[in-house]
């Protein structure tokens, strides 16, 4: 039996809510002085998606920790990120408590990113037969895009998403989806500290891509390039290549679907997670819940 999984990229939505309200100092700190506003914000976008998306099956995907094996093949990987606000600290705990208790399986594999387990997970559930719908405002999940997995970016609010399927992606980029790493080996990632060909923006990466297919039929036709774009690529050709390896979501994350699945599934009732959300004094999630989906 196929089932519909819903994978969510619990950083990138913690991080999008906290900085969306945090602008205004609005941290709707509980009774302890915490602040919630990050946990509000995942809560609320988290239900609207399992309303949108309808899965079977739900997993909250979490980065563990600042090192991950692309640390050890480049060691200035992510380090130009500046620590979070010290209000946003203690929400990261308290997010995975809370997800845990509203019936969300939390996911997390120590030296890998969620995007890892997020193309681990929607991998092997492509072998299976099973459909994946991702959550996230990080592109480079574009990559993971298939038959049966679709990526959707958040954009504005709760519910809009720039939604992308196989289809739509090839339209877009005129390309397959795998051949973002491509791309991005070109482009570098300020956000990621890699730096890929410097003067190759993402037009001409994209272009390049699309003509030679690869990373590597790109440097086997060299001489079909302008003087300029030979002269960057093989100034920069180490980075190039180091920025390929860094730019391609790990898909081999050590994970057993079968038991997994049975953790993910999803079948939490709205009223009960209502009678959470005011447990933990998420009022404002506890209200948007009430009048939206009970």
């Amino acid at each position: 039996m196929a089932n519909r999984i819903l994978l969510i990229d619990g950083m990138a939505l913690l991080f999008r809510h906290f900085y969306a309200t945090s602008v205004h100092k609005q941290f709707m700190r509980d009774s302890a002085g915490t602040p919630t506003n990050a946990i509000q914000g995942f809560v609320r976008h988290a239900f609207t998606a399992v309303n949108d998306i309808k899965p079977t099956h739900v997993a909250i995907c979490w980065d563990m920790g600042s090192k991950t094996f692309r640390n050890d093949m480049f060691e200035a990987y992510k380090s130009n990120r500046v620590a979070p606000p010290e209000e946003m600290v203690p929400q990261f705990d308290k997010a995975k408590d809370i997800a845990s208790k509203l019936g969300f399986c939390n996911l997390g594999i120590t030296n890998y990113e969620a995007d890892d387990v997020i193309g681990t997970i929607s991998k092997k559930a492509q072998a299976k037969g099973h459909e994946t719908y991702i959550v996230s405002g990080d592109r480079d999940l574009l990559q993971c895009i298939d038959t049966d997995v679709h990526v959707w970016l958040t954009k504005k609010g709760f519910n809009l998403y720039n939604k992308y399927d196989l289809n739509r992606f090839r339209e877009e980029y005129g390309l397959e989806p795998s051949q973002l790493v491509d791309v991005k080996a070109f482009m570098g990632d300020t956000a990621d500290g890699y730096p890929g060909v410097k003067g190759i923006g993402e037009k001409t990466a994209i272009k390049l891509i699309q003509e030679h297919q690869s990373v590597e039929n790109v440097m086997a036709n060299l001489e079909t390039l302008t003087p300029g774009q030979q002269n960057k690529i093989t100034t920069y050709q180490a980075d190039l290549e180091m920025s390929k390896r860094l730019a391609a979501i790990h898909t081999n994350v050590p994970l057993e679907t079968e038991e997994l699945l049975a953790k993910m599934e999803y079948n939490h009732h709205i009223e009960n997670s209502i009678t959470i959300c005011n447990e933990h004094e998420l009022f404002v999630s506890s209200k948007y819940l009430m009048s939206n989906f009970s």
